[in-house]
């Protein structure tokens, strides 16, 4: 009696997908004619038809989408196998500790961990989220590898002696605002625009967690601890919100974030990616996959 085979079950998970011979052929780089020889190889070895044309192209039979239910856990263990021996041929493996001030947790750091990940799936990364100077602590009492850290106006200068910085991004401050604000709609705003909006602002150190720096007397109506929290604020068209631009990527889609043209701010901050003087190689590698991640988006 015929076997069933890795191909076969793929090919047979992919026309249930695409509903489709033709369109399973594409996606796997097939020909028809191959697509059909191999779900008539499955039916041979399970001894039932496994699709049926259908008003919009080929479905499941009763028997097929038994077929299809297991296949797909076969696949998915084989993949999760494949991954596990190539960890094990992985070089970096075993866990790094990174720590992150919140903006930088929620856009940049993620981004890099799935990219190291991608190419070292045996290394896990614990991502710790603190204050700047918090983590410039933890990074010398070695309780994390990688921290990223904020400096510039307004901000604690860290003390950076004995550790290995490096720039990452500049820092710039915009607005967030309600996509239903009047502001909404424009490509940047003024600062003297925003006389008179009600701010959610943190309960942090730093001009991140204010109101806008340079106005004379921000009408304060929430004080909160979380960001999300801010951008649920926000959202909501209760107030609006100071925000990094490095954040901007992973607002709601209820909230827009808009640039302030403001020549009184002399404001100067930047990103920085902190080590101790030899770091070991996931942590080099945790920060090449930082420079790779930053590098198109530019100044935060």
């Amino acid at each position: 009696m015929p076997e069933l085979t890795l191909t076969a079950l793929r090919v047979v998970v992919e026309v249930a997908r695409r509903g489709s011979f033709t369109s399973a052929a594409e996606a796997l780089g097939y020909t028809q004619s191959a697509v059909s020889r191999q779900v008539g190889a499955a039916e041979s070895a399970v001894r039932s038809p496994l699709f049926e044309r259908g008003a919009r192209g080929v479905v499941p039979t009763p028997a097929g989408e038994v077929l299809v239910r297991h296949a797909r856990r076969v696949l998915d263990q084989l993949a999760a196998a494949e991954a596990e021996v190539a960890g094990l041929r992985d070089r970096l493996a075993g866990r790094l500790v990174v720590g992150a001030f919140p903006t930088a947790a929620a856009q940049q750091v993620p981004r890099a961990i799935a990219r190291l990940q991608r190419a070292h799936p045996a290394l896990a990364v614990d991502l710790r989220e603190a204050g700047s100077p918090a983590l410039v602590r933890q990074l010398r009492a070695r309780r994390v590898e990688v921290a990223l850290v904020a400096r510039g106006d307004g901000l604690p200068e860290p003390d950076l002696s004995g550790l290995r910085a490096e720039h990452l991004a500049r820092g710039v401050l915009g607005v967030a605002v309600s996509v239903e604000h009047p502001l909404a709609a424009r490509g940047e705003v003024r600062v003297e625009d925003l006389a008179g909006e009600a701010w959610v602002v943190g309960s942090g150190e730093g001009p991140q967690f204010g109101a806008w720096p340079t106005l004379a007397e921000p009408r304060t109506a929430y004080r909160v601890q979380s960001w999300q929290t801010r951008l649920g604020i926000v959202a909501a068209g209760l107030a609006v919100s100071l925000v990094p631009r490095s954040s901007a990527e992973v607002l709601p889609r209820s909230v827009t974030w808009l640039p302030v043209v403001d020549p009184a701010l002399q404001l100067d901050r930047e990103t920085l990616v902190l080590t101790r003087p030899e770091p070991g190689p996931a942590a080099r590698s945790f920060v090449r996959a930082l420079r790779e991640v930053a590098a198109p988006a530019g100044d935060a």
